[in-house]
Formats: C-alpha cells, structure tokens, sequence
C-alpha cells in the first residue's frame, strides 16, 4: 500500500497538517473558483450580445446559465466517484480541458441550442469536475484554519469578477462576443495546471503504520466473538463481516475492567476495519435529518446565488445608466464579496462558536440585500445595493461547503459524499432560478422583479437552515446516549444482535450510562 502511495505522490501524515501542501492546494482552489465560478459569474456581460444576435427573449438567453448551473450541480455525485475511484487530480485536469473545449465551442455556435450544449453541458459537466475535488481536497489538508483558508481561497471568484466585467465589456466593443469566449477559453485552459497541484493527501495515525497481524491471524479475528468487547463477530462463512471503526465508538465513555480486558481483540478488529474499502459514494448521509435540512437550504438558496450576478447589468442599463458604468457594478459586487467571504471566514474560525446559526443571520440580511434592488433607480443606488449584496453574498457563498465538515452536519468524514450529494440538491434550484427570474421580467417588463425571486428562494433556504440543529438534537436524543457520543450514524455494517447477545449489551450499558436499550428484534 504505502508503495502505491508514493507512486501516487500522496502525502502521508500522522494528523491533519494545517499547512504544508495545502498551501499550494489553497492557490490552485484560488484560481479555480476565478475561472469556474468567476467566469460564470461575469457572464451577464455577454447577455445583451447574444440577446441581440440570437433574437431571443431574456427567459431564453437566461437557459444558458441555468443548464450550465444545473450539469454543474447534478453531476456532483458522478464527481465524487470519479475522484474516490481516480483521485482529485485527474478529475480536475479533465474537468479544466472539458470546460475550454465547451468555451472553445460556443464561439463558434450559430443557434441558441448549440449555446446551451457548448457551454449549458460541455462546459458545466466541466465545472463540477474541476471545482467539487478541489474544495473536498482542501478542506482535507486544513482542521483548525479550514474556514478561514477556504474563505480566503474562495475569493478567486470575486477578483475574476472584478477584473472580467470591464475586461471583457472592454473586448466585446473591440473585437465581439466571439472572439472574447474564445479568449476566456484559453485562459480556462489553466485549469489544468492547477489540477496537476492537486496532491493526494494520507492521514495514518500512527498505530496504523505499525505492520497488520498475518492472513491466519486475520481469519481467527473474523472467528472472534468476545463479550468483553460487547461485539459479536460471526463466521466467514455466513458471507457477513462486522466493523467496528472506532471513528463509530464513543469516546469520554468511562469503562469498567471487565470491559478493558478485551482491548487486544477489539484493536485487531479496529485494524481490519481500517483496511475496508470505503463506499465510491455514501448515500447513508441521506439518513441525516439534519443534513437533508441543510440540502434544502442549499435548494432554495441556489436560486439568489446566480440570478443577481446575471441580471445586474440589464437593470442598470433599464435604468438608464451607460453600458460601461454598469460593468462595475459586477467588479464593486465582487469587491465587497472579498471582505464578506474573508470576513465569514475569519468569524467562523473563532470557537466555541455555532457556525449553523451565525450562517443563518448572514442568510437572513441577505434576503434584505435582494429586496433593496428594485427601490435603486440611479447610479449610485445601485452601486450601493450591489457592495451590500456582495458582502453579504460572500459570507454565505464562502462558507456553505465547508460548513458539511462540522459534525452538526455530516464531519469531515463523509464530506466528500456529503458535498456530492448537497450540490446534486442545488441542481434543481440552479435549473430553475434564472429562468424563472427571466419569465418574471417578461412578464413584468421590469428587471427589478427577477431580484424578488431571488429574495424568496433564500427566505426560504433560511428556514430550512434554522432546522438544521433543531433536528440534529431531536436525533441524538431518540439515540441511545452511548450511540450518540459524536453526534455520528450509526455505521452501516452494524448488524443487530439475536436477543441473548442483545440482553448482555443492555446489562453493559446499564453499567455505563444507566441507559438501557430496547432488545433487537
């Protein structure tokens, strides 16, 4: 195993290692986020061009984005396989190569349904696969600093923002939206670079460097059933292996001798579960009620994510401002959500803290952020909604992922399914959102009412977000107080015991917390 590592070029610790590599890992995800999210993001410069050349309505252009948003996120679990069967760098190289080609493409398309394959699903199938493994991989190499490395990292969007509104408005009147997609596709190319920095990461305490007993041993350990351990293991034979990961066994759990007279048993079976393959993708997340609260919040808050940045420039030039004094309305939204994020992250790092319900007031001001643009009608409304909003967007945008490795959520364990299967949810809002923003002005005639669709969808996310601990303690406590020490599930080998072995587990746990569990059926 440890010769695969080293071809593989995996870095092996002892514990998390707060630095090192992750440094270099940090700077890839920084220039990721500014050509994945950052171009997405700057891409209502495009709007009016393409509105004018295809002769489509606002709904129609708006499709573009929407079914790049929605690849993007639907295909997070086929990104979260991919890196657990091939690794995270890889995946992303490949990812940074589908996400110019479909760029490349679109600079070529001729109808608007050859924009939404280019970019809609080339390049969003591209954007998953470059930006969900590096996020997972960063928070990997980070414990302590996590929220605010992944903060400061994450600002790659709002600089490329920043320099890619006036920068691309700018070549537009220069040489076309043509020739300006197939400049921004050149520069996404460099997505690829950023993947081969993507360093596979190890952490082996160091108990598990030590050599594992030989195959004899091995098998007699699968033969093993001791009741000082409380674990029964049953033959080979019946095709069934138990696993008790101690990641699973409680900690702080006072044990009497009789108890600790099986620890040689019960660490030889610790090492055999170690060495069980995990799951490609750990759908047992999905029995986490309060992980299914925060997925839909990531729903509905998704459809005030990307409709803002889209429709900003149209409602400034509604309002009669000049074409070049709205791009910077982008670059001062993207200023203000460097401080957001940078400032989020900084707050979240401080403990003891809950950092559910402190994301859940920046949620909060920033359904009053949406509100506000409609009542702008000059300049200098406008420019102040956008830094507001931007702010505000930063500190939701900057924090959300990172947020699934808390154990209130799921924990760093299951992160990576978590993440998967937590943007697959935001799909659907991401299909949804900037159309229906769109259908909204088509029928209104006015851009300001695509921003009070935006504001429902977060009210809404802020709902489901205040559930989220709510229903994380009501969990814990139809738990036993044992099963429920680390706020964990229980793992999926678990098997239940015949009523004999479960009556002597009642009678251990008795003994331990006063608890008594019901017998297994």
């Amino acid at each position: 195993m440890r010769d695969m590592e080293k071809c593989a070029g995996a870095k092996v610790y002892t514990k998390v290692p707060d630095g090192g590599w992750g440094w270099a890992v940090a700077v890839a995800f920084f220039f990721v986020e500014a050509l994945t999210y950052g171009v997405i993001k700057s891409f209502g410069v495009f709007f009016k061009d393409l509105k004018i050349y295809f002769e489509e309505s606002n709904s129609r252009i708006s499709w573009i984005i929407s079914i790049c948003v929605f690849v993007l996120t639907f295909s997070a679990p086929l990104a979260t396989i991919l890196s657990n069967r091939f690794g995270h760098r890889p995946v992303v190289m490949l990812g940074g190569f589908l996400i110019s080609l479909g760029m490349m493409a679109a600079s070529f398309a001729r109808s608007i349904v050859e924009m939404y394959i280019c970019i809609g699903v080339v390049s969003g199938l591209g954007y998953c696969l470059s930006f969900l493994p590096t996020v997972t991989i960063l928070s990997q190499y980070f414990d302590k600093r996590r929220s605010l490395v992944t903060a400061i990292a994450s600002t790659g969007e709002c600089f490329a923002m920043f320099a890619f509104a006036p920068a691309i408005t700018a070549l537009n009147d220069q040489v076309g939206w043509r020739y300006s997609m197939l400049i921004v596709a050149a520069l996404q190319l460099n997505i690829v670079v950023c993947g081969a920095l993507l360093r596979p990461i190890t952490i082996k305490s160091q108990d598990e460097n030590k050599k594992l007993p030989k195959s004899e041993n091995l098998e007699n350990a699968y033969m093993l059933e001791n009741e000082q351990t409380l674990t029964s293991l049953d033959s080979i034979d019946s095709g069934v292996v138990v696993s008790t990961s101690p990641k699973n066994i409680p900690i702080n759990v006072k044990s009497d001798k009789k108890i600790q007279g099986g620890t040689e048993g019960q660490e030889l079976v610790e090492k055999v579960s170690k060495n069980k393959t995990p799951p490609l993708l750990d759908f047992s997340v999905l029995r986490n009620s309060s992980f299914i609260c925060y997925a839909l919040f990531g729903l509905f808050a998704t459809i005030g994510f990307f409709a803002p940045s889209l429709y900003i420039i149209p409602l400034s030039l509604s309002r009669g401002i000049d074409k070049d004094l709205s791009a910077y309305m982008l670059s001062a939204m993207a200023i203000a959500e460097v401080f957001g994020r940078i400032g989020a992250g900084w707050l979240l790092n401080k403990k003891p803290i809950r950092k559910v319900y402190i994301e859940l007031v920046f949620v909060v001001i920033l359904c009053v952020a949406l509100i506000a643009f409609p009542f702008a009608y000059d300049f200098w409304g406008l420019m102040v909604c956008s830094v507001f909003f931007g702010c505000m967007l930063g500190t939701v945008a900057g924090t959300h992922l990172p947020l699934l490795a808390e154990e209130d959520i799921v924990g760093i364990e299951k992160m990576s399914s978590g993440v998967g299967v937590y943007v697959c949810f935001q799909s659907i809002a991401g299909l949804a959102g900037p159309p229906l923003a769109g259908l909204l002005v088509d029928w209104t005639h006015d851009y300001g009412s695509a921003f009070y669709s935006c504001a429902l969808g977060m009210g809404l996310g802020a709902l489901f977000l205040a559930l989220v601990r709510p229903c994380r303690t009501v969990f814990c406590k139809k738990k036993p107080p044992v099963l429920c020490q680390q706020v964990q599930d229980m793992p999926d080998d678990f098997l239940e015991m015949d009523l004999s072995k479960g009556e002597v587990l009642n009678k251990s746990c008795q003994s331990l917390n006063g608890t008594v569990l019901p017998p297994a059926q």
